[in-house]
């Protein structure tokens, strides 16, 4: 089995972020209020050349908090943990504190 997955081109590999279902002190929260979809970057590939053969580089890095869309990406399971393979341009954005 691996234990690193590198993406190629301009691939990310995420992690999603499941929110909690029920607060520290027992309450359930609906699931409405978890509909945010993000992850956090585990793996970017170098990044890709366009037409004119000018490299673009990736936007995101290792370590970054993104909004990722309802559907799409490849689902990858490395061990017990499941990740999701998505292209650089499908990323909605970034999330800051």
């Amino acid at each position: 089995m691996a234990k690193r997955l590198v993406p190629l081109l301009n691939r990310v590999l995420v992690e999603r972020i499941v929110p909690p279902s029920k607060t520290t002190t027992g309450i359930l929260l609906p699931e409405k209020s978890a509909k945010l979809h993000s992850g956090k970057v585990v793996a970017v590939g170098p990044g890709i050349r366009d037409k004119e053969g000018s490299f673009i580089p990736a936007t995101v890095k290792e370590g970054d908090t993104v909004l990722l869309p309802e559907y799409g990406g490849t689902e990858v399971k490395l061990g017990d943990k499941e990740y999701h393979l998505y292209r650089d341009e499908d990323i909605l954005g970034t999330l800051h504190d």
